[in-house]
Parts: structure tokens; sequence; C-alpha cells
């Protein structure tokens, strides 16, 4: 029989005190915090698509991306409607500043270049957003997503790394690693070959030597693992849970990457204590590479400015993933413009030719590369290997005359703004390296905030000088030995995983000189 007394049980017992906070804390987040956030901007004048309860506009997101990456693409560089369908649509319908919705997670899209600049350069104001539970196992508590001192600590030695005479220092492991890809290449004279395959295996040679003073052998099993976890990130992008239920178990991904991140973390410990060992028996110099001045920064500084060995693997880890990916991506990239615009190739390859002949590139002589700096940016512009940046806003955060919310993500699409016709031109999808004869400044009418495929402002990517230079050596030794042209069995397939990538490679027939 129901009384009173078991009705006042029921209401007041402790269990059902502490299920009412819960199911109140979740309404608060999942409707009463994005309703309050979509009314405030709109009385800014911000619009975008409505808020759907829990989900967001992530259903719309992944059925318009689904759609898109379904459908085949002939030979052309406007890939913004491809790889980011729902952006493209909704800039059209809403303006160039409109809110969306990733789960119940409000995202302030951005493409106006002073509000981008303003934005980016703005430190104060905005934080680095917090990584999804997959994208942390690969950067963890790195450079790219700390803030503060920290960020201070780990920049600094970052900076000395890859410092203009360390960069220097580089150059002969990197010719070294060319020559080694250059020599598998002699049985491909005539032929088709995927050179986004190869450039996967020497850029991460090139990082395991430059950085870390050991080889892509040592490393294999890292890039391995790292390419898994690049994979279960991609096809999680917009999968929603309730963070109730995720509590309660693991899926399949879940489990997947938490063995993995505990793999690359027992194979970037060997590398590390094999340095350290080294470096200790040899009165504490452990080398001037990324990984030497890590352990330097571990054993010789004090107080806030001395480095954990978490902070080691997660540095490590982090410039494992993007130093071999960024600089693969853009010579992949570089190559399929080229293989197109024979004109532009003979170009660079002239220009190779009179600084260096044929001896191997040196650092000296780099800048002299007028002409492959043109490409190089031009490659960028239509395929930056990260397609967005974003981050999250601080309480009283300002924008322009807008009042951001705490908490919202200001996100910047950087292929909205790299293929705008409002900034490049009608041709701007069409590859036109002579927009950059008189360099970033002149191209985007000293807009530098229409170009960002290695950020902007004190956060800029402290591997850029890295990964050009790279690009540069690589480049001039293909055209000192080859020519090449667009095989026919080429897709045409750009996808967005956590780079842009060419689905299914690059193929081009090498044309021995």
């Amino acid at each position: 029989m129901f009384t009173a007394e078991t009705f006042r049980f029921l209401v007041f017992s402790p269990l059902s005190i502490y299920v009412l906070l819960i199911f109140t804390k979740f309404l608060h987040r999942v409707w009463w915090t994005p309703m309050k956030i979509q009314h405030a901007m709109g009385q800014q004048g911000i619009s975008g698509p409505a808020y759907k309860f829990i989900f967001g506009n992530t259903k719309d997101i992944s059925k318009k991306k689904e759609n898109s990456s379904r459908s085949t693409m002939d030979l052309s560089h406007n890939i913004f409607p491809r790889i980011m369908p729902h952006i493209y649509s909704w800039i059209n319908i809403y303006g160039k500043i409109f809110l969306l919705w990733n789960g119940c997670r409000a995202e302030l899209v951005v493409t106006e270049p002073e509000l981008v600049k303003e934005f980016l350069s703005n430190s104060q104001s905005y934080s680095r957003t917090d990584a999804d539970k997959y994208m942390k196992k690969i950067i963890g508590d790195s450079i790219v997503a700390c803030e503060g001192e920290k960020w201070v600590k780990l920049r600094k030695v970052a900076n000395q790394a890859f410092h203009a005479e360390n960069l220097k220092n580089m150059t002969p492991a990197m010719v070294e690693s060319v020559k080694m890809m250059l020599e598998r290449w002699r049985n491909y004279e005539g032929r088709e070959i995927d050179v986004c395959e190869d450039f996967r295996l020497l850029t991460a040679e090139i990082i395991s030597r430059t950085a870390f003073g050991s080889s892509y052998k040592e490393g294999e099993q890292i890039f391995q693992m790292l390419r898994k976890l690049t994979i279960i990130i991609s096809r999680n992008a917009y999968k929603i849970r309730l963070p109730s239920i995720s509590h309660l178990y693991k899926n399949g991904d879940e489990t997947e990457s938490g063995k993995i991140e505990k793999q690359i973390r027992e194979l970037v410990l060997h590398i590390i204590k094999k340095r350290e060992k080294v470096g200790i028996e040899e009165a504490q110099v452990f080398g001037s590479d990324l990984l030497g001045l890590l352990l330097k920064a571990r054993h010789d500084a004090t107080g806030k400015h001395k480095i954990s060995v978490d902070e080691i693997v997660d540095e490590c880890k982090t410039f494992y993933s993007a130093g071999q990916g960024t600089t693969q991506i853009l010579l992949s990239w570089t190559i399929l413009l080229l293989a197109i615009h024979s004109d532009w190739q003979e170009k660079a390859r002239e220009e190779v030719l009179k600084v260096f002949g044929q001896q191997n590139p040196n650092s000296d002589e780099l800048s002299r590369l007028r002409t492959m700096n043109m490409i190089i940016n031009e490659s960028l512009r239509l395929y930056p290997p990260i397609v967005f940046n974003e981050r999250k806003a601080k309480k009283g955060a300002r924008l322009g005359k807008l009042i951001i919310p705490a908490n919202v993500k200001v996100y910047v699409p950087i292929l909205a703004l790299h293929l705008d016709p409002k900034i490049w031109g009608e041709e701007a999808h069409l590859f036109k390296p002579e927009r950059f004869t008189k360099g970033v400044v002149g191209a985007t009418n000293n807009n530098l905030a229409a170009f960002l495929p290695f950020g902007m402002g004190p956060r800029t990517c402290v591997g850029m000088n890295f990964a050009i230079n790279e690009a540069k050596i690589v480049l001039s030794m293909i055209f000192q030995r080859y020519a090449f042209t667009l095989s026919p069995n080429y897709i045409h397939s750009p996808v967005q995983t956590t780079s842009l990538r060419p689905e299914h490679g690059i193929q081009v027939v090498l044309h021995a000189l």
C-alpha cells in the first residue's frame, strides 16, 4: 500500500536526492546552458542551425560529410565544399559568423579575417580547447594542449630545438634520409609510385633522426600505433555519448585506444631511458636535439623550469605525430600539384639546378629558392595539413563587438579563408603560385589572417621552419634526379582525418633525368 510515509521516503531519501541532483546537472548541461548561450548570441545578431537536444547539430554534420565523401570528385582544388560541407552550407545561409552545436558544446564559427587575427593574437581571453579523450591519448598535456607557465616552459625548449642554428645542423641528416628514399626510387624509374607512402616513411625517418637521435626502425611501432589512434579519432569525430553512460562502460574504441596509449608510452619511455643512460654516463651531455634538450631540462633545471618524465613522454608523442604527418602531407599535395602543372615543375627544377647544381642542398642557400617558396605556399593554401583552428573563450572574452560566453569554442575553418574569392579572387581554387611573388604579405594584401597553414599569434606552430626546410630539401633532391607526371590511376579524394590527406594516395610516374 502506497502511504504518505512511503512517499516521503521516496522523495527525501539520500538516493532520491542524489538521482535528482544528477538529473538536474544533466539537464543544466544539455538544455539550460545551450538555450542560454543561443539566446545570448541571438541578442547580438548571431544565428545558426538550431540546437537539438543532446546531439546538437552532429547528426546533420555527419550526414552532410557522409554524402559529400560518398560522391566522386573531379580533379579540382575547390575542396572546401567536400571537406567541410556543413561549414560551406551554413556560411551561405547564416553568413561569415554563426553558431553551431557539437553535441551540447557551442562553437562560434568565424571567417572574417580581421576577427580571426584579433582572436588568434589574444591569448589572454582565449585558451586551448580540451582535446577529446582519443586525441588526448596522442598529445596528452603537451605543448599543443597546455597553458600558462607549463606552456612557457615547454615552448622555450621547443624553440631551442628548432632554432635556426639547430635547423642548419639537421640538414645533413635530412639529406641522408632523402638519399635512402631516392635509392629505392631507382626501382620505379619509368613506372608508377605512390609518393604519399614513400613520404610517410621518409618523414618518419627524418623526425626520428633529427628530434630523437634514433631511426624510423627504432620508432616504427610508435608510428604504427599513432596511425591506429588517428583512425579511431577520425571515426569518433562527431559521435555523442552521454556522460553518465560513458562512465558505466567502455566501448571497443575506448578499450583499444587505452591499450594503444599504454603501448606507445612504453615504447617512448624505452627511447627516453636509452638516451638518458648515455647522457648520464657522459657527464650530463644529452644532446642538442629535442629529446636531448628535454632531458637537460629534466636533470639540470630546478623549480618550475624542471620537466617531468610524463611531460617528456607527452612531448615526444606529439612531435612524433606532428613532425612526421605535417611534412608528409605537404610533400604529397605539392607533388600532385606539380605533376599536374608541369610548367611550374620545370621552373622549380631550373631554380634548384641554378642554386645547387647537382650538389646536395645546403642550409645556407635554401632561402634563395624563391620559386620553391611560392609553390610551397600555394600548396599550403590549397591543401593546408590542418583545416581548422579553435580556442575556448574565457570569462569576459570579446571578439570585435561581440561578447562571447565563457567556454564557447571559437572555430576558424582555415579552408574557408584559404579559398575565399573575396580574398584571393575568382580563381581562388586554382593553383597559381605567382600569388606569392611578393610573399605572404603581398598575396594577402597585408591581411595575414587569410593564410593560416601553421596558425598565427603566440601559438604559431613551433615546427613551421623545420617543415618548410625539410620540404625544400626533399623537393630539391627529387628535382635534381626526376621529372614526374600524374598517373592515370590517381583518384582525387581528399579526406580529413586529423589532417587533410589523399584517401587513395598520390600516384605519379617517375621519369629519370
